[in-house]
């Protein structure tokens, strides 16, 4: 019947045009990794040079902090420690109160601030201010901060031997973020590749991107000596036009290189 006929050309139709969208949709391969920062303990070592060279306790001020315990931002009268690095940068490092006097935040102070100063001057140049506080809770980056919270740190960063890792990580979101994460070359380099680095970044791809791959980047193109020859292949396999794309931006390296 005439009705049955033009059921069947439609149908045909749509058939046909699905089956031309399917076959031009960039296919989205599985990401090899759950998060970068697991990879390798040795991409940046404890032993590595650091570029700290001092801090000095400035006494108590009103800072306000996040605190992910909370889930906020509060306001807390912290022990302050500016901290200088050889490269000409500086960090205010505001640790709670929680610490109970000065000589105990300073040893935290001092502690993180010569982990941070093995990462690039690149990473660290947004980096104005570090917050310290007790708790299990994870690290961040973002608002010109480190964000760092020390029982956490000890139970899994430095017990994996993942610190300087992670700071790389977060230390990534503080000073490339801004200014790679929606640039046009980056995400015409997301959008060819065609994969993410990790199913991290695969599910936050606007958030994550930039500071998973960066850490596999650095792993790659300054401590290949230190990765497994198959992890490094993966990498370059995975995600070559990212790779690309920080090779052309002519990084501050110091004092990784």
């Amino acid at each position: 019947m005439p009705g049955d006929f033009n059921k069947n050309r439609y149908l045909g139709f749509f058939i046909l045009l699905f089956f031309v969208v399917f076959n031009n949709c960039e296919k989205i391969e599985e990401a090899p990794f759950k998060g970068t920062i697991f990879l390798d303990p040795d991409i940046i070592a404890d032993s590595d040079p650091s570029t700290f060279e001092s801090l000095y306790y400035k006494g108590q001020g009103l800072r306000t902090m996040f605190d992910r315990r909370v889930d906020d931002w509060i306001k807390t009268d912290a022990y302050l420690f500016p901290a200088k690095y050889e490269d000409g940068l500086n960090i205010e490092i505001q640790v709670n109160p929680e610490f109970q006097n000065p000589e105990i935040a300073q040893i935290y102070a001092e502690k993180f601030a010569e982990a941070i100063g093995r990462l690039s001057t690149e990473l660290r140049k947004n980096v104005e201010t570090v917050w310290i506080h007790r708790g299990m809770q994870l690290f961040g980056g973002g608002n010109n901060n480190i964000l760092i919270h020390t029982d956490y740190s000890e139970a899994h960063y430095e017990k994996q031997g993942i610190l300087e890792e992670v700071l790389v990580h977060e230390a990534s979101h503080t000073s490339l973020d801004k200014q790679h994460s929606k640039n046009g070359d980056w995400l015409l380099a997301q959008k060819k590749d065609k994969n993410f680095i990790s199913e991290y970044a695969q599910k936050n791809p606007n958030r994550e991107d930039i500071a998973e791959s960066y850490l596999t980047y650095l792993a790659i193109r300054y401590r290949p000596e230190r990765i497994s020859d198959s992890l490094k292949t993966i990498i370059e396999n995975t995600i070559p036009n990212r790779i690309k794309y920080f090779d052309n931006q002519s990084f501050n390296m110091h004092p990784i290189e």
